[in-house]
């Protein structure tokens, strides 16, 4: 790819947010023939685990690797990591095409970041630095004054709950003023998973004023979301001895446990409770939670053998075919203490598959209101277990029209990759 960036890109200002940031965008027509543009962008990671924000940047990786041809801006990531850690993620982002850098980032580490990061930024001439570490990248930024790129933007993923249990004591306090107000000085722009998220955090007020806020949608292959539900029901009651007559519950998330059951962000505890009010109610019901964390795992199947219920709820790990799950299965259950956005509610609205979901959850999750019901934490197991058993049962959305939907909303990677683009470039 040519990695000269434009004299407009050098010379332009920071992007303003003129149509909101994760609305729907036309896709280019295939076979773009026109002039092409080169967009070099550093992503900052602290690294390549299995998380939300970086599966959806496998995903933009895999769409740009495919369909380069087409579009009418040379895109091209590299990748600076901070975390000192390979993620699981890097050889396939390498092959992929992104030039990755292992750069730690820590207090012990300063001196040689510095250098590096600086050196990084001259070498690479970006159009753009993507830091997606909240406050962190006020650091980063503030460390490589003098060598960065015209648009710098700050990604915000993260409920605010990670947030507050992070600061525990004046030392982080301290640190996560220092990072926000560097933000505030270097930052062209401030994205979030969702609006809601970026008020959470405070980025809707002073000092932040003056640099271009909203927010960004991370977009996925809602094609994935697209297959035969009768077949993939039966299938998976195939593989967990169920009878097809059953109604089947996914829960996706880790299940990672504390004493405080309210430090854990996805409530496994919570949907567990769930699970057998209903088993108690109606006997048709099945549950999958999806999701590592193995002590929380053992834990909760030590709970279910006591309750007697081993058959009807199964614990089944880290999975890769969830799609094919949340196709087949008849309620996504999402009673989370938090969300930046809930990524996997609208990847459920994508299959056609109805959403139970506590009302922490960010409205703008809501592609489909016929298919998501929102709840609050403080109403009762057992409202929350009928709520399941209506949703459940009712007939449910032509599947085909739920996925056009999904796919004509800026959570589709292909309006979440233009939108992208147009900030990158610093267009309105």
């Amino acid at each position: 790819m040519n990695l000269e960036i434009p004299e407009t890109i050098m010379s332009g200002n920071a992007p303003t947010f003129s149509q909101p940031l994760g609305s729907a965008v036309t896709p280019r027509p295939r076979e773009w023939s026109g002039p092409r543009q080169a967009c070099r962008v550093l992503q900052v990671f602290q690294g390549l685990g299995v998380g939300g924000a970086e599966t959806w940047l496998m995903a933009l990786l895999q769409y740009i690797h495919a369909s380069s041809r087409d579009l009418a801006v040379d895109l091209e990531f590299d990748i600076c990591l901070t975390g000192g850690e390979p993620g699981v993620f890097d050889a396939e982002a390498q092959a992929l095409g992104a030039q990755l850098y292992h750069l730690p980032f820590s207090r012990r580490n300063l001196r040689g970041f510095t250098s590096a990061f600086r050196q990084l930024l001259k070498r690479g001439r970006y159009a753009a630095v993507h830091d997606h570490q909240d406050y962190a990248a006020g650091f980063h930024f503030g460390l490589a004054a003098g060598c960065l790129p015209p648009v710098r933007l700050v990604h915000v993923h993260n409920p605010i709950l990670h947030m507050k249990n992070y600061i525990t004591g004046p030392l982080r306090r301290a640190s996560v003023s220092v990072g926000r107000r560097l933000v505030a000085r270097y930052a062209t722009g401030i994205v979030g998973t969702s609006n809601q998220l970026l008020h959470e955090y405070g980025y809707d007020r002073p000092p932040f004023a003056r640099i271009n806020r909203g927010a960004t949608h991370c977009g996925f292959d809602v094609s994935r979301f697209h297959a035969d539900r009768q077949s993939h029901h039966a299938e998976i009651c195939r593989e967990f001895g169920w009878d097809p007559s059953v109604k089947i519950v996914l829960f996706a998330g880790r299940l990672d446990s504390n004493a405080d059951q309210k430090l854990n962000q996805k409530n496994p505890a919570f949907a567990l409770e769930i699970a057998r009010c209903c088993l108690e109610s109606d006997e048709r019901f099945r549950f999958l939670f999806a999701g590592g964390g193995d002590a929380a795992r053992s834990d909760f199947e030590d709970k279910v053998r006591q309750w007697g219920r081993s058959a009807e709820i199964r614990f089944i790990g880290l999975r890769t075919d969830i799609p094919k799950l949340m196709v087949g299965a008849d309620l996504f259950l999402f009673p989370s203490v938090g969300e930046g956005l809930g990524m996997v509610a609208v990847e459920a609205q994508a299959a056609g598959l109805p959403v139970l979901a506590a009302d922490t959850v960010p409205e703008e999750a809501v592609v489909l209101p016929e298919l998501v019901q929102f709840l609050s934490l403080s109403r009762s197991v057992s409202e929350w277990a009928g709520a399941a058993i209506r949703l459940a049962c009712k007939p449910r959305l032509d599947a085909s029209y739920c996925n056009r939907a999904v796919g004509a909303s800026a959570f589709s990677i292909q309006n979440s990759a233009a939108g992208l683009t147009r900030l990158y470039m610093g267009a309105a």
